[in-house]
């Protein structure tokens, strides 16, 4: 039962993951570059709307992800070293400090208007989400792999 629970933890976790690793590459590409094309008259409703839409796409894998990262503090399969799943748990760490501390302040200063050199934060800072998720996708799929 034990490693059933574990297997499912391992790939929830894998799904979360990867799903937020998907996520984040597009916004970073595409979402948060386009955010200067909007328009001035336009821009403050509309920011106000992506933050509330986006949040019901991240929230629950991003929480799912969480979840899963400290129930592997426990349910660890012996074949994944302790220091993958803090490492794992320390980028989380790092992610959700990184978008509590920047890029949540820079939504809300956008929600109030277009600002080029705020938009330019955002996007430049929203690398460190993106290079840590990345890296979380490559530490989860191994994980995967060294419990099969």
């Amino acid at each position: 039962m034990v490693e059933l629970i574990t297997d499912w933890t391992l790939l929830g976790h894998l799904a979360a993951t990867t799903m937020m690793v998907g996520i984040i590459w597009f916004v970073q590409i595409i979402h948060y570059p386009l955010l200067a094309a909007v328009g001035e008259p336009f821009f403050s409703a509309y920011e106000k709307r992506h933050i509330e839409s986006t949040s019901w796409v991240v929230i629950p894998p991003m929480l799912v992800e969480a979840a899963t990262s400290m129930a592997l503090f426990w349910l660890r399969p012996t074949s994944i070293s302790t220091g993958m799943v803090w490492l794992g748990g320390v980028l989380l760490v790092t992610i959700w400090v990184s978008t509590f501390l920047l890029q949540m302040p820079y939504y809300e200063r956008l929600s109030q208007g277009f600002d080029s050199v705020i938009h330019r934060r955002l996007v430049l800072t929203n690398w460190i989400r993106t290079g840590v998720w990345t890296i979380r996708g490559m530490l989860a799929l191994s994980m995967v792999h060294m419990a099969r």
